[in-house]
């Protein structure tokens, strides 16, 4: 809350006030004329009535009225400050590899898909204003939740992803291509696409090299992120007679083809070990994908002059009405 007076100027004329209060007591002492009496002990003792001692409040009600007359016209205003918000958002469409090699438990406790979404949750969490939304991929690749700004529709969507919702394989280039389909027609200032695989393109078309060319084209930047731990990770088989059991296959990442991808886009190639590192890539993609806010800053006055020229009619009503009762003066 901001108080100032439009007119501060006018504020000088309180300095009237003290030198017409010092003028009339001067000259009420001075024009007190002195009574002869023989004996005044018969008076002496008496004491001054309340009505005598408030002799004087007429003429502070008419200091007080002429002061608030003055604040008044000075225009008190009472302002509150505003800020009018605008944000520039990102369109990030997030492209999650759903193939049976997201299965490996190299990040133990969960697997990678696993850890994968709820990583992909934290990172929706933090965002706002951005429209996001998600591909899933493996043999085939669809769109599971277009670009929305409803992100509890989004983290709904992405609890429903799971193994067997589409062929087994790993068809990056068709995934790619696919949110991109999604992006084309967005007026976003900074589109982004975050594609999440374990994987090597072995199925789809195109391939991911060209859909890479068709998102540089579009001006859709390109985060790549492999994940697993280099060498053989476990994969877990559920066998009908010795119950679950592990096969450990070797990493098949394809390292360069996803650096090449991202490099003609103006984005990142990561690859996360851990589940920490994957949450960190996303924290760092997060931030180097900042949504512009602007602010405006501006005060809104609220004029308060009426109540103080209320205040001083009130005051000036009460005191007409006491010099015409309790302290009328007869002539």
């Amino acid at each position: 809350m901001i108080f100032r007076f439009a007119l501060p100027f006018v504020l000088v004329l309180l300095v009237s006030i003290p030198v017409v209060l010092y003028v009339y007591f001067v000259r009420r002492r001075g024009h007190q004329t002195p009574i002869r009496f023989s004996d005044i002990r018969l008076v002496s003792g008496i004491k001054p009535t309340a009505r005598v001692r408030q002799r004087h409040v007429i003429v502070v009600l008419r200091a007080v009225v002429l002061a608030l007359i003055i604040v008044a016209a000075a225009r008190p205003q009472a302002g509150t400050v505003m800020y009018e918000v605008t944000a520039e958002g990102i369109d990030i469409m997030l492209v999650l590899d759903i193939s049976s090699s997201m299965k490996a438990e190299d990040f133990k406790p969960d697997n990678r898909l696993a850890v994968a979404k709820g990583v992909i949750k934290d990172f929706v969490a933090g965002r706002s204003n951005d429209r996001i939304g998600l591909v899933v991929f493996s043999k085939q690749a669809f769109t599971q939740c277009p670009l929305t700004l409803d992100y509890g529709v989004l983290v709904n969507f992405l609890e429903e992803v799971d193994f067997g919702l589409l062929e087994d394989g790993t068809a990056i280039g068709l995934a790619v291509a696919t949110g991109l389909n999604r992006l084309r027609d967005s007026k976003a200032e900074s589109k982004v696409m975050i594609l999440l695989t374990d994987g090597v393109n072995n199925a789809g078309f195109p391939d991911p090299i060209p859909a890479a060319e068709m998102a540089k084209t579009l001006n859709v930047k390109l985060y790549a992120v492999g994940v697993g731990k280099p060498g053989k990770a476990p994969y877990p088989i559920d066998d009908p007679i010795f119950g679950k059991r592990y096969r450990y296959l070797p990493d098949q990442i394809d390292e360069e083809m996803l650096k090449q991808m991202a490099e003609m886009t103006g984005g990142l190639y990561f690859r996360a070990q851990t589940p920490e590192m994957l949450a960190g890539i996303y924290d760092q993609i997060s931030a180097l994908e900042k949504t512009e806010i602007k602010s405006q800053q501006y005060t809104r006055y609220q004029e308060l002059f009426v109540y103080f020229s209320l205040a001083g009619l009130g005051l000036f009503l009460f005191e007409l009405l006491l010099t015409h009762t309790r302290y009328r003066r007869i002539p």
